[in-house]
């Protein structure tokens, strides 16, 4: 994983089960309340990186596109609860208000936003943003921290661990 700093982490996803190792490394280090935004086209990966988060916290079972629900909600832990919202279909940002889902926002919870430019301006803001772009066969990705938080996750994710 490459980077100048501890605001941006990136590198090259060779495959599906790298991003899903990469979903899994983001929830070992991302605390609950954070948020995240993923960017990229149709098929870039999206769905499959948070199928990854989901089994870094433990869940078991399947993971689906929120499209046509808009959210999908997952308790992979006690203490934990994730809402996976795609905002495909959003015309207009106050959609957002008008679905009630700034409610579903809270220290309890990790919240994970595909398509967040329809709701912008009305989004809490991100701690991490993930950006995924097709590569030949695999994705470019590149996390960028929006928030102390944030930051402190990546700095853990890029700086590897003392020999022991």
């Amino acid at each position: 994983m490459g980077g100048d700093d501890n605001s941006v982490v990136d590198g090259y996803l060779k495959d599906e089960q790298a991003t899903l190792t990469l979903g899994a490394t983001v929830a070992r280090h991302l605390p609950s309340g954070g948020v995240i935004y993923l960017l990229g086209d149709l098929g870039a990966g999206k769905t499959t990186f948070t199928r990854g988060l989901l089994n870094g916290l433990g869940h078991i079972g399947r993971v689906k596109s929120p499209t046509y629900t808009l959210v999908e909600t997952y308790t992979p832990t006690p203490v934990l609860t994730l809402h996976h919202f795609d905002l495909y279909r959003f015309g207009d940002p106050m959609e957002w208000e008008d679905a009630g889902f700034r409610d579903y926002f809270g220290p309890d919870t990790l919240c994970i936003v595909e398509w967040p430019e329809k709701a912008a301006g009305v989004l809490p803001p991100a701690d991490l943003t993930l950006q995924l772009t097709v590569e030949g066969t695999g994705r470019h990705y590149c996390l960028t921290a929006g928030t102390p938080t944030g930051t402190a996750c990546l700095r853990t994710i890029s700086t590897p661990p003392a020999a022991g």
